[in-house]
């Protein structure tokens, strides 16, 4: 599985509709699991981001979709990192020649 950091910002739809949020976050983790992915963690934050989620999908596939599949809802904007675990990163330096 890889790791992806979704940064995420609640659109004016979104805001507008804040209280129903718990309910959406409840829906988009059913939804990733049923793609095959799973969320690790979820933090609300302050900052230039109200949302950050740590999450795994098979592929970047099936990240891409479950991302586009959120903007279709229009409640949420997000950026998508993927991230490299730690033994993944020090595997990439040492094949640095």
């Amino acid at each position: 599985m890889t790791t992806y950091v979704m940064l995420a910002n609640w659109t004016d739809q979104g805001a507008r509709n804040v209280k129903a949020s718990p309910t959406r976050l409840d829906a988009a983790k059913q939804q990733l699991k049923e793609m095959g992915g799973d969320f690790k963690a979820f933090f609300m934050t302050m900052g230039k981001y109200d949302m950050v989620i740590v999450c795994e999908a098979p592929d970047d596939a099936v990240q891409a979709r479950f991302c586009l599949q959120l903007a279709l809802l229009g409640n949420i904007r997000t950026e998508t990192l993927k991230a490299f675990p730690e033994a993944a990163y020090r595997e990439i330096i040492r094949s640095i020649s």
